[in-house]
């Protein structure tokens, strides 16, 4: 069965799954789309394959990184479906979730994926099937329509304080979703912001064995500690940086010069530290000065650098003393958006305190505006950007704004607030690498990695550049790192027999490498005649060819 096969066959079943909890189809086939997208992302070839899998085969790769952006959350967190579920406790809920879970495992398998792409497909299965455990809980939570009543105590001798283990669990809650006529296709995951956090008021009334405050060391870190710890590493990296000095800015720009192409984004950023050096000359001299944006707007496709030159920019407007840290902070939509009523603002608002004095950076910014994979307008989106928009106002002293994506939605995001088009001014187009430059590329990522490729690897790798179909999407360097990640995979493979390989064999990457193997010559029965037994079909063979050989469907590295 082919991949797109058996990512098709994984989303007919979570519809059919989707149907028995009353989930309306067509979200449910949106759900299993988006997620697959979403572990698929970063895997060269994986658009076409998803695109065959849904009957969409001959469209462009843009609807594949479209439904990848919505879909992106759900790696971290259940999806909108299997969180309505969860708040009714509905008993397909662990059913939903496994076939969630089996739409990321087979999504993992599209294109040429390399070690990344499996662990994202084992992180986002292990997040949806953590989240269903609770619609199987035999215990289940309380019906929150109905308040628990403690029973009366008596009057005399005076009562023992209660304790929450004191407070008697009620009976379960019944649930006839038809007679309800409950359209959970409707609970997106913003309607559920305004329910009760499930988790908590029952760990709350039950008294379980994890009390407030306390974890198990063994158990799986939760999202929240997990982003505490995050932040905290992360402060500690900007109190590191701004305790070191600036770097000269000659050093930066030569730094920046240095990089693989990019010709034009180097010369407009040489442009802009121009302007802004003259700008603040010009103050210092008392003369007026016309208020220059300092806030950039990066447009191409995947791998072409846009992170890298942000961070350089970043540095660049410290050392001329713009910034008073000049440390990066990168978010996408969910990083801004919260999942609850109320509270994007306040997301928002903190993720511009965090960048003060540096550069914050929004990849796929237009997907704050842009909705869910209809297009629809956000209103959660719109209300991020318009706080964006204040904060940008309240410290353009001390911060820049960078947001960045494909060209089309970019210029669309840009029109959706008054705000954003007299704030960003500066639109730098970053192109795609040539073949030249894609090989260059992944020579320097293979000396960092501490191999050895030899030049017929690297003659295999220029003919794979050069074949290799360019379009939107395309992943530029980050196809480069996906081929990366795959030979050496390859390479381990190849090594998998050799008890002890020296060391060039530890390093050296081969051509076959960076392909599937090739197939080795079959060793076929001696023949009858004295001849050797070449035949007409055998001498008519091209110089070079082998016999085909039966495939090892066991072998990773099998074709």
């Amino acid at each position: 069965m082919s991949p797109d096969q058996a990512l098709a066959g994984a989303v007919g079943r979570l519809v059919e799954v989707g149907r028995a909890a009353s989930l309306a189809e067509a979200t449910s086939r949106e759900e299993g789309e988006l997620l697959a997208a979403a572990v698929a992302e970063s895997s060269p070839g994986a658009p076409a394959q998803w695109s065959a899998a849904f009957g969409r085969a001959g469209q462009s790769t843009e609807a594949f990184f479209e439904a990848a952006s919505a879909g992106r959350r759900w790696r971290t967190g259940p999806t909108d479906q299997l969180a309505a579920l969860v708040a009714v406790n509905h008993p397909q809920t662990s059913a939903y979730a496994a076939a969630l879970a089996d739409v990321a495992e087979a999504a993992a398998t599209l294109g040429s994926p390399g070690p990344h792409v499996a662990n994202r497909a084992g992180l986002t299965a292990a997040v949806q099937r953590s989240a269903g455990t609770g619609g199987a809980s035999p215990d289940p939570a309380p019906s929150f329509a109905t308040p628990v009543l403690l029973a009366a105590q008596p009057a005399s001798p005076p009562p023992a304080p209660l304790s929450l283990t004191d407070i008697p669990e009620p009976p379960a809650p019944r649930f006839d979703l038809s007679v309800l006529d409950l359209d959970l296709a409707s609970l997106r995951a913003p309607h559920l912001g305004q329910l009760p956090s499930v988790e908590a008021i029952i760990e709350s009334l039950r008294g379980g064995s994890s009390a407030a405050g306390t974890r198990d060391p063994e158990a799986t870190p939760t999202t929240d500690t997990a982003e505490e710890e995050t932040n905290a590493e992360a402060s500690q990296e900007e109190q590191e940086e701004e305790a070191d000095p600036p770097r000269p800015l000659a050093e930066l720009l030569d730094e920046l010069d240095a990089l693989i192409g990019l010709d034009r984004v180097k010369t407009e950023i040489h442009r802009q530290t121009a302007m802004l050096r003259v700008e603040q000359l010009r103050a210092e001299a008392g003369l007026a000065t016309p208020t220059l944006t300092r806030h950039l707007v990066f447009v191409g496709n995947p791998g072409t650098g846009k992170t890298t030159v942000a961070r350089m920019v970043a540095a660049l407007y410290r050392s001329m003393g713009l910034l008073t840290k000049g440390h990066l902070v990168e978010v996408d939509r969910s990083g801004l958006v919260a999942g609850y009523v109320g509270q994007t603002a306040i997301k928002t608002a903190e993720t511009v305190d965090k960048a003060l004095g540096g550069v914050l950076f929004i990849d796929e910014a237009y997907s704050l505006t842009s909705g869910g994979a209809m297009g629809t307008p956000d209103q959660y989106g719109m209300e991020a950007v318009n706080t964006l928009v204040k904060g940008m106002e309240d410290h353009r002293n001390n911060l820049v704004v960078i947001v960045a994506g494909y060209p089309g939605p970019m210029a669309e995001f840009i029109e959706t607030n008054p705000g954003l088009e007299s704030r960003f001014a500066t639109t730098i187009h970053f192109e795609d690498y040539t073949d030249d430059q894609l090989a260059t590329i992944f020579g320097q990522m293979v000396d960092k990695a501490d191999f050895v490729a030899t030049p017929a690897c690297l003659e295999r790798l220029e003919y794979l550049v050069s074949t290799e179909e360019r379009g939107t999407g395309f992943g530029n360097a980050r196809w480069v790192r996906n081929m990366l990640d795959a030979a050496i995979a390859r390479h381990a493979w190849r090594l998998r027999d050799v008890e002890g390989p020296t060391l060039d064999q530890l390093r050296t990457l081969l051509p076959e490498d960076l392909s599937e193997a090739a197939p080795q010559p079959v060793a076929w029965p001696a023949p009858d005649d004295e001849t050797g037994g070449e035949t007409d079909d055998e001498s008519s063979e091209t110089p070079g060819s082998v016999a085909p050989t039966p495939v090892d469907p066991d072998d990773p590295g099998a074709p």
